[in-house]
């Protein structure tokens, strides 16, 4: 973390969002100064501030400065303004939920592997607690991948289309580019981010990193997956806990960007088949969601 004593002038900054994080944000502002070498400078955005000040004494007490929302605009938009408050020495901005763990070097890592200038954002290799690797570096959703992917993956676990889209699926994870970077840990280029106008705050939650790392691809920059740099998520991707509101507004943003890349007037026909679609789906997970609660010994399944 960067000690406002020094002279040193950080050009990263990590910018968190959180969101009744108390539980995970020391961890993860903990793991900060064994990241980089060089100085962090860090912000984090509360969306859901409380009268007790906990994060706001969590984040102060580890040199970080706190940024209170008066609503909760969701993530995207969290993001920006935090992005916002950030000097113009700033050249690299690490995006990162507030539930991962950054293992030492993770973030000098990163920075390497974004010599080339074509380089536009950079993502680790995201491990689960349990050593897996979630597969955070994917294609750009389209309607062959995206429906295969949705109709499929939950009873054929190895249909090509979610390899496909997916990507990396391998044992062992390669350095190579990707069409979008999970948005739970991800290095942007600050003049890039600026140039896109950062995170379309349009999504609420989810499809923001997707649609973020597609505009990257379209003005002309690479989304690089360097897995030699790691970080640890301490289990949000499962979805155990997972809501209705959660899955209605998962399919809500697929929908946007499905419709906003399908968006010229012949594609209409597409548009709707998608709408109608992913309606249907939503609302079957969320019934097969609603009778797992109602019986127990039903597990539940990812979507």
């Amino acid at each position: 973390m960067n000690d406002p004593s020094s002279s040193v002038e950080s050009t990263i900054a990590v910018v968190t969002v959180s969101y009744r994080s108390e539980h995970v944000l020391g961890a993860f502002l903990a793991s900060l100064p064994r990241a980089s070498h060089a100085p962090l400078e860090a912000v984090v955005v509360d969306n859901q501030p409380d009268l007790s000040g906990t994060v706001e004494h969590m984040t102060t007490s580890a040199g970080a400065r706190y940024l209170p929302q008066d609503r909760n605009r969701g993530y995207g938009a969290a993001m920006n303004a935090g992005v916002a408050t950030l000097g113009p020495h700033i050249e690299w901005i690490l995006i990162s939920n507030p539930d991962v763990v950054l293992t030492p070097g993770a973030v000098d890592k990163l920075i390497a592997a974004a010599a080339d200038s074509r380089v536009g954002a950079v993502g680790p290799a995201i491990r689960n607690e349990d050593g897996s690797v979630y597969p955070s570096a994917r294609s750009v959703p389209s309607l062959r991948t995206g429906i295969g992917h949705a109709l499929f993956s939950n009873i054929w676990l190895g249909n090509p289309w979610t390899r496909a889209y997916r990507l990396d699926s391998e044992a062992e994870p390669m350095p190579r580019d990707a069409g979008w970077l999970s948005g739970a840990c991800l290095l942007v280029r600050r003049a890039v981010f600026d140039e896109l106008g950062g995170f379309d705050d349009a999504y609420f939650m989810y499809f923001e990193d997707v649609d973020l790392g597609y505009r990257l691809g379209k003005a002309g920059y690479l989304n690089r997956y360097e897995p030699a740099a790691v970080v640890v998520h301490s289990g949000a991707h499962s979805t155990t806990s997972e809501s209705t509101r959660m899955i209605a507004a998962h399919h809500a943003s697929a929908r946007r960007f499905l419709s906003s890349k399908y968006s010229g007037w012949y594609l209409w026909p597409v548009r709707l088949v998608l709408r109608v679609g992913l309606a249907l789906r939503s609302r079957a997970l969320i019934r097969r969601l609603q009778r797992s609660r109602r019986d127990p010994l039903q597990a539940s399944e990812r979507s």
